[in-house]
């Protein structure tokens, strides 16, 4: 993190809230921060207060070297976190956030939609457990090395392809201002699923450049962002063809991995990201607590 991405996409965000920013200081000297925001309304046009979302809690080690004060001043600030919502109007809390609770830092930490809290960052989540937070979600990450990856050639697949179309779109205009807000910053890439003898869109896949997170791990990281397929074509082999013909596409275009996020218990996702070679590399967790009213 520098200042100037910290400036791009931390603090010129429409809905950005200084009091939500809030520094524990010893002797004006910073021993950690708790950022704390809102998530979208369902139709992702404006912001919700129902919840309050902990985006991101971090405690200097090496400032603070005692465990137990170190969790002292986690708790401290998550009080404080809690005590925002509230004068908002906030009647719930979230631990880590993730799609549409994502108001920040998607690029910055793990997962293509933001994991929650990833299962590495014990630190936290025993911080957040200790304060009554249940874990909410649970989420996988997945990757493929796309170097190799060759789309499917079974019968099925080939019958698809015979009959629709892909049409890809690369940086197309946002669909709603929740995606303008947290993911304008990133590189997009749409792939529309088109049957040929109507012309009408079946569905529908969108993925962007990792970054700044791609650029930290060397390489370059399409990461799947949403997909669609229309209710009567699922279980059909349609995800599995949309998908692979995209990948395809993202390797000539110079990605050499892809990502991928589920909530672990959806086996659906699971299994078809497995089909195409994904391996889980991580997960997270999402926690939540009801504010007292």
């Amino acid at each position: 993190m520098t200042p100037s991405l910290f400036e791009q996409h931390i603090l010129s965000k429409p809905y950005f809230d200084r009091n939500g920013f809030i520094i524990a200081v010893k002797d004006d000297t910073p021993l950690g921060f708790i950022h704390v925001g809102f998530g979208a309304n369902d139709d992702l046009t404006d912001l919700s207060m129902k919840t309050g979302v902990v985006c991101m809690l971090m405690v200097s080690k090496s400032k603070i070297p005692d465990q137990e004060l170190r969790v002292e001043v986690a708790k401290q600030l998550i009080k404080k976190a809690e005590a925002f919502t509230s004068s908002h109007g906030g009647s719930q809390m979230m631990g880590g956030g993730s799609f549409p609770l994502n108001p920040f830092y998607l690029g910055f930490y793990g997962g293509s939609r933001l994991p929650g809290i990833l299962c590495e960052d014990q630190f936290t989540i025993g911080v957040f457990e200790s304060l009554n937070y249940s874990r909410h979600v649970e989420y996988g990450i997945w990757q493929r090395e796309l170097s190799q990856f060759r789309t499917s050639v079974n019968r099925d697949q080939r019958q698809i392809r015979r009959d629709y179309n892909i049409h890809a779109e690369f940086d197309p205009p946002p669909r709603s201002w929740w995606e303008a807000c947290t993911l304008g910053h990133a590189e997009r890439m749409k792939f529309e699923l088109v049957k040929r003898s109507t012309n009408k869109k079946c569905g529908e896949v969108t993925f962007w450049d990792m970054q700044p997170l791609a650029t930290h791990w060397g390489v370059h990281a399409a990461g799947m962002f949403d997909l669609l397929i229309q209710p009567e074509h699922r279980r059909s082999g349609m995800a599995t063809f949309l998908i692979g013909e995209a990948l395809r596409q993202l390797r000539e275009h110079g990605s050499t991995v892809a990502e991928v996020q589920t909530q672990i218990d959806d086996q659906a996702n699971v299994g078809l990201f497995r089909k195409l070679g994904f391996e889980e590399i991580d997960h997270g967790f999402s926690f939540v607590k009801q504010l007292p009213r």
